[in-house]
C-alpha cells in the first residue's frame, strides 16, 4: 500500500515563503518536529495543527490532504 503524505505543510509553507524554523519558532517546538510534520513522518496533534493555520493564516482544511 502506498504511504500518502497526511498534511500539506511543507506545501503550505512554500506558498507563504516561511520556513520551518520560523514556524518551529512560532509554535515554540523544536525544529526537528515541525521538519517531521512537514515530511510526514509524523502528525502534529488538532491544538498544533489549529496553532499553525492561525500563524500561517489559512483554514486547518488548508493543512489537511483530503483526497
Amino acid at each position: 500500500m502506498e504511504k500518502k503524505d497526511m498534511n500539506r505543510l511543507k506545501v503550505v509553507l512554500a506558498e507563504k515563503k516561511r520556513t520551518n524554523k520560523w514556524l518551529a519558532e512560532q509554535l515554540r517546538k523544536d525544529p526537528a518536529t515541525v521538519s517531521k510534520w512537514c515530511t510526514n513522518s509524523a502528525q502534529p496533534n488538532l491544538e498544533n495543527l489549529i496553532e499553525i493555520a492561525k500563524y500561517l493564516e489559512v483554514s486547518v482544511n488548508e493543512l489537511i490532504r483530503n483526497e
